[in-house]
């Protein structure tokens, strides 16, 4: 029959909506979008956000906040990704990126110099946006980058392409930085 309820691609296309609704990072079908609290914050404004009325101003206020957050994590992305690929990484800076709840850090005595480096990058370059609260994940990537022996060299480029600023400092295309 036409109508019958047994087809097995007839919510195909709800699978999928719901998926991206899941999608908290960047990857599809990332089991651990909410092992880390800022996936938390994400998944709990996407909780609130599906109870409201569609058409009120407070769901189109949290729809924009939830695009806009998720936005600044792919920017912050991008950004660690083009340094990567600008040492070398090319291959490599998906893997590198990549964090799952199986990962693990290479050397407990990397932890405290993976948090320097990390704080020092947020104080020190605009990698990440001035209202960004330090992700768990990026941590897991700074002990890669320990273990590759690329760490520092990943702080500098990201000091010469990603420079701090003063809050009221513009910059136009011709102080801009040469990328390496």
């Amino acid at each position: 029959p036409l109508c019958s309820n047994n087809n097995p691609y007839a919510s195909f296309g709800a699978t999928l909506a719901r998926d991206e609704e899941q999608n908290l990072w960047s990857t599809p079908h990332d089991v651990t979008h909410t092992e880390a609290d800022d996936d938390r914050v994400l998944y709990n404004m996407i909780v609130v956000r599906n109870q409201l009325d569609k058409d009120s101003e407070e769901w189109q206020k949290l729809n924009y906040d939830i695009y806009t957050l998720r936005q600044t994590r792919k920017e912050v992305r991008s950004r660690w990704k083009h340094i990567l690929e600008d040492l070398g990484f090319q291959k490599e800076a998906d893997s590198l990126l990549s964090v799952t709840k199986l990962s693990i850090i290479s050397d407990s005595q990397n932890m405290g110099k993976a948090r320097d480096i990390l704080l020092k990058l947020s104080e020190e370059t605009n990698i990440f946006p001035t209202s960004w609260e330090l992700s768990e994940r990026y941590l897991f990537v700074v002990d890669r980058l320990i273990a590759l022996d690329a760490a520092d060299e990943f702080f500098k480029m990201a000091s010469v392409v990603y420079p701090k600023r003063a809050s009221g400092e513009r910059v136009d295309d011709s102080q801009k930085a040469p990328q390496c």
